[in-house]
């Protein structure tokens, strides 16, 4: 799923491309994608003649400015816009058109088909979801220290879960916890209520200072990604623990281990990310356990039947 560095390179790029121009008409092909209004007929009436004047972002979110309305799009998994000259052979899965009095079109490619549009007067989409309960913006001047600790302190839920929480912080998702944690040197099962006042000092400047990398790297093409333009993110090869299962931590040389955290795929440096006290001793007593394993099957012991 497009994380903050993505939907907002996305954000960046479509500006460029869509500032000032009119929406002749607009086609939908797959209904579902719409959740306000649902109505396919009314979502293309509501957008006919509308000018874009701008887009932004929330979080993960797209907010696509037009003349007396906001369109809040979510990519989801592999949603992605382009802009097309009109005549231009589609794309598979492409499910919704804007045409443009120009000529051009804004097509909406979806493979996955998880993506989401909302229709709003403006002002109005603050009130309502998908964006009401969104967190704290980690790019902008509201992220400080005092504001991201009052947001965590106190919880004891494992931080790797919390930072992926939408309410708590907009827009941070699997790559760049993974690389935030890892920079910060925290490990991704500690709670958050085990944090000193240093720790999350040091997790809110790694947590910026890796979005803002990334944003300038134009995002990470792990799987599909790109943007406006049909353009790769760079930022994959900046990745330290992401991905990286097995290979050598480049603070330290340790192995990066690859868990599952809160249902998520986890990946961390066991040397550099201290593991909570309870779990250093499981994972000692695993070790431990898969040692005499081994040392009985080369010995031509079998396991005992439970």
């Amino acid at each position: 799923m497009p994380e903050l560095p993505e939907v907002e390179t996305v954000k960046r790029t479509l500006a460029r491309l869509i500032t000032g121009k009119t929406i002749d008409r607009v086609t939908v092909r797959l209904p579902r994608l719409l959740q306000r209004p649902d109505d396919p007929a009314l979502f293309a009436a509501m957008l006919a003649g509308r000018t874009f004047r701008g887009v932004e972002r929330r979080g993960k979110f797209l907010r696509l400015l037009l003349d007396g309305l906001v369109l809040v799009s979510h990519l989801r998994m592999e949603g992605r816009y382009g802009l097309y000259r009109g005549g231009e052979p589609e794309e598979k899965h492409t499910h919704v058109v804007f045409h443009l009095t120009d000529g051009t079109e804004l097509r909406y490619r979806d493979v996955r088909q998880f993506g989401t549009m909302h229709l709003f007067a403006p002002g109005e989409e603050w009130e309502a979801e998908p964006l009401r309960k969104l967190g704290l913006e980690p790019l902008a001047d509201e992220f400080t220290p005092e504001a991201f600790r009052a947001a965590i302190g106190g919880r004891g839920a494992k931080i790797k879960p919390l930072l992926l929480n939408q309410e708590i912080v907009a827009g941070l998702g699997n790559i760049y916890a993974d690389e935030a944690l890892h920079a910060a040197g925290i490990h991704p099962e500690r709670t958050a209520d085990s944090l000193s006042a240093a720790e999350i000092r040091r997790l809110h400047r790694a947590i910026v200072e890796t979005l803002a990398a990334a944003v300038e790297a134009g995002g990470s093409s792990i799987k599909s990604y790109v943007n406006g333009q049909g353009e790769m993110g760079m930022f994959q090869h900046q990745l330290k623990a992401y991905g990286r299962t097995g290979e050598p931590c480049e603070r330290c040389g340790t192995p990066i281990v690859k868990t599952v955290v809160g249902g998520r795929g986890t990946h961390f440096c066991p040397a550099c990310q201290k593991p909570p006290r309870g779990a250093r001793g499981a994972a000692a007593r695993q070790r431990k356990d898969i040692a005499h394993a081994v040392k009985r099957r080369l010995a031509g012991v079998e396991p005992s039947a439970r």
